[in-house]
């Protein structure tokens, strides 16, 4: 990879890996731990979008949407005008 192209995605890459430790960090929080949950950094080198994969059970899906559920309706009866 040119030092040019590493320069342009060293702002994707971090975000990538922020978003998936932030991301991790919420679901353990919330009782959930996925089996795969990472950065494509392979396909990311050839397309410069740098994606998380993400692999899991109905029933860790399952909480995760209840989890946002919870979150979303806390966050109507919090901000709702």
């Amino acid at each position: 990879m040119s030092s040019t192209l590493s320069r342009a995605t060293a702002e994707q890459r971090r975000q990538a890996a922020d978003v998936l430790d932030d991301l991790t960090t919420v679901l353990a929080l919330g009782g959930v731990t996925l089996p795969t949950l990472e950065v494509d950094w392979a396909d990311g080198r050839l397309t410069c979008s740098y994606l998380l994969r993400l692999t899991a059970r109905p029933l860790d899906l399952l909480r995760v949407v209840d989890l946002l559920r919870k979150g979303l309706r806390y966050e109507r009866l919090t901000f709702d005008d």
